[in-house]
C-alpha cells in the first residue's frame, strides 16, 4: 500500500477501522446525498464510480464525536484539551517547494468538470461543501482559513455564502475600500484536522491552519498557488484560485442549514476562478450539508473548544463544555463545573451568551456529568432543576441570522440550572453496589 503523507485526507482514510467502498455508478444529483444520508452515523464512504465524471467522491468522515477524537489521535476525555492547547500552540505554517495537490494545473476552470453533488431539493443547484477557504489581508499579512458554501453559476463563477460578520467577508470588505482584491483559494479534499481548525471560533487575524499544525504536532506544509499570493496545504486534493468580489452578488435561494430546515438569506457574494490544481487521481470531498452528523460536529467541537477558552477565565469550576448534536451542534451548550459555588451556574450561562451569539439554550451540570451524554444531561436536569428556581429566560435577544425561529433580528434564550443545591437534599449518594464487588465483577465479566 502507497504510504500516504499524515497530513493528507488519503492517510485519515487510511487509518479508518472500515471505510464503504461504492462501487456501483451514482448520480451527483442527489444519489451521493442519499447514500450520505443512509449512512450518517457510520465509517467514511468512498464513491468509486461518479456518474459523468472521472473523480471518486468521498464523505461522512467524522460523523460522530468518538469519530472526530479519533480523527485528531485522542479520544472524547482528550478532544476538548486537545483543542484548546493547539490554539494556544499554534505552529506557522511550512512552506515546502511542491505538494502533490498541483500535480495537473489548469487555467479558468470550468466547476461542471468536478463531481459537485446536488443535496437537497429545494436547493437551486449543487453545493461545494468541504471547501476550506484560505486568504490574507494584504493590509497585516495574516491569514484566514474558514468554510464557506460554493454553489457554481457556470463556467468558473460561483455564489459564496458567508454571512456579513464572516471574516472572509470582513477581508473582502477591506480590501475593497483599499481599493484591492481579494484573492481566495478553495481547498478541497482535507485532512480532518484542517477542517476542524477551519471551524474554530478565533480572532480576526489568527491563522487557523497554523492551529491546525499544532494539532498535528508539526506545521502544515504548504505551496504557493499559481496565481495568487497564498500558500494552501501541499497535500489536499484539489484548489481553486480565484477572487471573491463585494461588489457582485447574486440571489441565491432557498439553501439547507445545520437544524435541518432551509433558509433564504437572499444576495450573496460571487467568486470567480482563474485557476485550478489538482491531484491526478484527486478525490472530491463532500461534506453532507443540513443537520448531518459530520456537519454538526465540525460546528460542535469547535464551538465548544471556543467556549471552553473563554470561560476558563471567568468560570473558575469549569469542567468541560459540550455543543450538541441534539442541539444542531450550534444552538444548545451544556456546561460541566466541578463543585460549582452559589452563582457558578448563572454565572456560566450569561458567559456563554456573551461569547457565541447563536446558543441560545444553555444547560449546567455538575463536573460528574459528562456533557456530551444527553441522557446523563436529561437525567440531571430531571433529579437537579426545580423549574421555579432553576430556569432563566432572557427575552428579546439578538438572533443569529442562522437562528430557525428569530422574528424580528431577536430571540429568546434558555439558562438551565441543573446543580445540585444542598437545601434540596439531605443525602445526594447514588444508589449502587460497592465499588469493590463492582470492579471485582467487571473483572471476571471481562468489561
Amino acid at each position: 500500500m502507497t504510504q500516504h503523507h499524515p497530513q493528507s485526507m488519503r492517510a485519515f482514510l487510511d487509518a479508518a477501522d472500515s471505510v464503504v467502498r461504492i462501487d456501483e455508478a451514482v448520480d451527483p444529483a442527489f444519489e451521493i446525498a442519499a447514500c450520505l444520508s443512509h449512512l450518517d452515523g457510520g465509517p467514511p464512504v468512498v464513491f468509486e464510480n461518479v456518474a459523468g465524471h472521472d473523480l471518486r467522491v468521498t464523505g461522512n468522515h467524522v460523523t460522530t464525536l468518538d469519530a472526530v477524537a479519533s480523527a485528531l489521535s485522542t479520544d472524547r476525555a482528550g478532544l476538548q484539551d486537545k483543542l484548546v492547547t493547539a490554539v494556544g500552540n499554534a505552529l506557522a505554517p511550512a512552506l515546502v517547494s511542491e505538494g502533490p495537490c498541483q500535480e495537473v494545473i489548469s487555467g479558468d476552470p470550468d466547476l461542471a468538470g468536478l463531481p459537485i453533488p446536488g443535496f437537497f431539493e429545494e436547493e437551486t443547484g449543487p453545493y461545494i461543501t468541504a471547501g476550506a477557504i484560505i486568504a490574507r489581508d494584504t493590509l497585516t499579512g495574516r491569514a484566514n482559513l474558514s468554510i464557506a458554501r460554493l454553489k457554481p453559476l457556470g463556467g468558473n463563477r460561483a455564489f459564496i455564502g458567508i454571512a456579513p460578520n464572516h471574516h472572509l467577508a470582513v477581508l473582502a470588505r477591506a480590501a475593497r475600500d483599499r481599493g484591492e482584491r481579494l484573492d481566495v483559494a478553495v481547498t478541497i479534499g482535507n485532512h480532518p484536522a484542517v477542517m476542524i481548525a477551519a471551524c474554530l471560533y478565533l480572532g480576526l487575524g489568527d491563522d487557523e491552519l497554523a492551529v491546525a499544525g499544532a494539532l498535528f504536532g508539526e506545521p502544515i506544509e504548504v505551496v504557493p498557488c499559481q496565481t495568487a499570493d497564498l500558500y494552501v496545504p501541499a497535500h489536499c486534493e484539489i484548489v481553486l484560485e480565484g477572487v471573491l468580489d463585494p461588489d457582485e452578488t447574486v440571489e441565491e435561494g432557498p439553501v439547507s442549514e445545520f437544524h435541518g430546515m432551509y433558509e433564504r438569506y437572499g444576495a450573496g457574494y460571487v467568486v470567480t476562478f482563474g485557476a485550478m490544481t489538482r491531484r491526478k487521481d484527486a478525490i472530491y470531498q463532500a461534506v453532507l450539508p443540513g443537520y448531518a452528523g459530520e456537519h454538526i460536529y465540525l460546528g460542535a467541537v469547535a464551538i465548544a473548544a471556543g467556549l471552553a477558552r473563554s470561560l476558563k477565565g471567568k468560570v473558575a469550576s469549569l469542567a468541560e463544555v459540550a455543543v450538541t448534536h441534539g442541539g444542531a451542534g450550534r444552538l444548545h451548550a451544556v456546561i460541566s463545573l466541578n463543585e460549582p459555588r452559589p452563582g457558578a451556574a448563572r454565572k456560566a450561562i450569561f458567559a456563554v451568551w456573551g461569547a457565541v451569539n447563536l446558543i441560545k439554550q444553555v444547560t449546567v451540570v455538575e463536573g460528574d456529568v459528562d456533557p456530551w451524554d444527553a441522557v446523563a444531561v436529561e437525567h440531571a436536569v430531571a433529579n437537579h432543576m426545580r423549574p421555579d428556581r432553576d430556569l432563566i429566560v432572557v427575552p428579546g435577544v439578538q438572533a443569529d441570522r442562522a437562528e430557525p425561529l428569530e422574528q424580528g433580528g431577536v430571540i429568546s434564550k434558555l439558562g438551565i440550572d441543573a446543580t445540585r443545591h444542598n437545601e434540596d437534599r439531605a443525602d445526594w449518594t447514588p444508589a449502587r453496589p460497592p465499588a469493590d464487588v463492582m470492579e471485582r465483577m467487571r473483572a471476571k465479566l471481562k468489561l
